[in-house]
């Protein structure tokens, strides 16, 4: 018996090169929606998490799937999705007809902004990274300083 993979290159690896080529298409899409998403392996199938479960994808010998793990998104896009396969949280389409990467990123925000409502985190603009040295900006440290220094400035005035 094969190991299971554990990484999406070694699943992509096991595919074909029509199904490969779909997917990794698929992947190249999912990660510009949603940059800060963790790829991992999920039940078996490539998998994206940010806040929780996000998306999914796989294939089977005679389709492949992108997988919402969401039926509200589903919902939410039928009248896109018409003309693929769709079940509650499944949409099936053939390698030689990859979902438009509109209809992507429009799933894959939604399911961000679900994860984000589900757990209370306020969805916001990304914001900006850190320099290279894994420190904040000059004016982020200064945005901060003023920052404390006026809720110190609160707390005085308070006593």
């Amino acid at each position: 018996m094969a190991a299971l993979p554990k990484t999406i290159d070694a699943y992509l690896a096991t595919l074909n090169d029509a199904q490969r080529t779909a997917l990794e298409q698929l992947r190249q899409r999912i990660r510009a929606a949603a940059p800060d998403a963790e790829e991992c392996i999920s039940y078996r199938l490539a998998a994206f998490r940010q806040n929780g479960m996000l998306v999914a994808f796989g294939a089977t010998p005679n389709h492949c799937a992108f997988y919402p793990m969401s039926s509200t998104a589903v919902r939410d896009h039928e009248t896109e999705l018409q003309g693929y396969d769709v079940s509650k949280g499944t949409i099936r389409f053939p390698p030689e007809k990859p979902l438009p990467a509109a209809l992507v990123r429009k799933l894959v925000k939604a399911r961000i902004a679900e994860n984000a409502a589900r757990r209370g985190i306020p969805l916001k603009s990304r914001a900006p990274k850190a320099s290279s040295r894994g420190r904040a900006s000059g004016t982020d440290r200064g945005m901060r300083s003023a920052r404390a220094a006026s809720r110190s400035d609160t707390r005085r005035s308070d006593t």
